[in-house]
């Protein structure tokens, strides 16, 4: 696995006995001695196994930020921990997970691990002889899922009033269960959107990301050091900057989007809270704490509390699914250059997102749905192929929370499983909400093609779409459209389908009425 002198001289300096421990092997996303036995038993008592794993970090082309992004906090998490004396067996290997836990299995005698978030590594150590122990960082439990019908405001309530957040009364604060009605300004500028804290790289650090560039130096994305927090100590002072910067006006802007800000006034925690640096519970928590409005406290509360959870569980519900049962619409052609470096559509919005995502691993929640899976949804793009780009372009994208938001809202691939409709929109929704359109080539209101690809998307899936209920003023409209505008937009699918095919950017004088 590469050279790592300082993280090992370190490691050694603060070695305990390891005999006579308890062994645990801890995945990579499970960063905490805040849940599970290392939160309840003596350190002295207990032993800790990682593993860098070379042939996971090669599966995909990941993002260099999130390879030393995960790295550097499991290095840093090995070192925090036998600084409290838990004794530490930290594996590099150029094979996976299992190879690695096998033949210890036989030296330190039992293993256990609380069960891995990702199907993915919990189908590769599927075939060990581990004690698997309850994951104790998620919030709910499949009984909170398995009454709601596959609606996330139903589970929303339900765990609200389990958990008790947000009432008053046994009613929900405020008189509405969600204020994301108030949530969709669009933000022009003021207040300021605050600058997300820069971290000094340690030796530690600085040594992955030697590594990184090194054994991964093929892969996409720019890796900055500065931008990454990988000690506990980074973590709690993202969190801080997040409480104070970002979550007093969140709610308000939490839809819009801009080209002068990729993140707003979002939090930028989910990657720390996926790697359970940072834990659901105390983070709810300290937001419930806050003097804040009511709409951005709410909004909040709905992402981790909500959302988070609930994609959780229809990961766990949906893991036999079929590629046909992932495909509801059929979309089948290949995801074009333009998500990719160095290949640029033309459509500002699209464009400005994309570097924004190989610059930092990052983009909030609406440009990824609304941007992003929107224009790819329209294109009928294949959705395993986007949520796999997704899966390796995100810092915090992880099999259990990337497959239920590609597939089951971003593209509507499944259906109404997940979500009542498919969210696409023409140009008029990144008008509205976003920056973008000003430095654009293309007029939202008349030379875009994103209307006339919304236009077509719906006309050809009408089989499939026209009786869902939440279209039907869609197609009513659709249905009076001027009959030569409907072959105009046909025109304006194939017209930009080819250009992206192509890799070449669109000419606006291609869509000039």
């Amino acid at each position: 696995m590469g050279m790592a002198r300082a993280f090992r001289a370190r490691l050694e300096r603060l070695a305990a006995d390891p005999r006579g421990r308890r062994w645990l092997y801890v995945p990579y996303d499970q960063l905490s001695d805040r849940m599970g036995p290392l939160a309840r038993e003596p350190a002295e008592a207990l032993g800790i196994v990682l593993v860098e794993s070379a042939a996971k970090g090669r599966r995909r082309p990941y993002h260099r930020q999130k390879l030393a992004l995960i790295l550097a906090n499991q290095r840093h998490f090995a070192l925090e921990q036998a600084a409290r004396g838990v004794a530490v067996r930290y594996v590099m290997t150029e094979g996976t997970y299992a190879q690695a836990l096998a033949p210890l299995l036989d030296e330190l005698g039992d293993l256990s691990v609380m069960e891995p978030a990702e199907h993915e590594l919990r189908h590769e150590l599927a075939a060990l002889p581990l004690e698997v122990l309850p994951h104790e960082g998620w919030l709910t439990t499949p009984a909170h899922f398995e009454g709601c019908g596959g609606r996330m405001e139903r589970f929303y309530r339900t765990v609200r009033r389990d958990l008790g957040v947000l009432l008053e009364g046994g009613k929900p604060l405020g008189g509405r269960w969600s204020l994301d009605a108030e949530n969709r300004e669009p933000w022009r500028g003021e207040p300021q959107a605050p600058t997300p804290p820069c971290f000094e790289p340690d030796e530690v650090t600085r040594e992955v990301g030697a590594f990184v560039e090194r054994a991964f130096g093929d892969h996409p994305g720019t890796l900055d050091l500065s931008a990454l927090p990988a000690t506990h100590a980074d973590a709690e002072r993202l969190w801080a900057w997040a409480l104070e910067s970002c979550l007093p006006v969140f709610g308000p802007y939490e839809d819009a989007m801009s080209e002068r800000s990729s993140g707003l006034f979002h939090t930028r925690v989910s990657a720390l809270l996926h790697l359970h640096r940072l834990l659901p519970r105390r983070v709810l928590d300290d937001v419930l704490a806050l003097d804040i409005e009511l709409r951005s406290k709410e909004g909040f509360v709905r992402q981790v509390l909500g959302w988070r959870e609930f994609v959780r569980h229809v990961h766990r519900s949906t893991e036999g699914m079929t590629t046909c049962e992932t495909n509801h619409l059929g979309a089948q052609h290949p995801l074009p250059a333009a998500w990719w470096e160095g290949s640029p559509s033309g459509l500002r919005c699209l464009d400005h997102v994309v570097a924004d995502v190989w610059r930092e691993g990052y983009s909030h929640h609406i440009t990824r749905l609304m941007v992003l899976a929107n224009l790819a949804t329209l294109l009928d793009i294949d959705p395993r192929e986007l949520t796999d780009w997704f899966w390796v372009a995100y810092t915090d994208a992880f099999d259990w929370v990337v497959e239920p938001n590609v597939l089951g809202m971003g593209t509507f691939a499944t259906g109404e499983l997940m979500t009542t409709k498919p969210y696409v929109s023409g140009a008029a929704y990144i008008h509205r909400m976003g920056d973008f359109c000003g430095a654009c080539a293309f007029d939202p209101k008349s030379t875009c093609p994103i209307t006339p690809l919304y236009w077509a998307f719906l006309s050809r899936h009408e089989t499939t779409l026209a009786g869902n209920h939440r279209l039907r003023m869609p197609y009513a409209s659709l249905r009076k459209r001027d009959p030569v505008k409907r072959a105009s937009d046909a025109v304006v699918l194939e017209t930009v389908r080819a250009a992206l095919a192509a890799g070449r950017p669109l000419d606006p004088e291609e869509f000039a009425s």
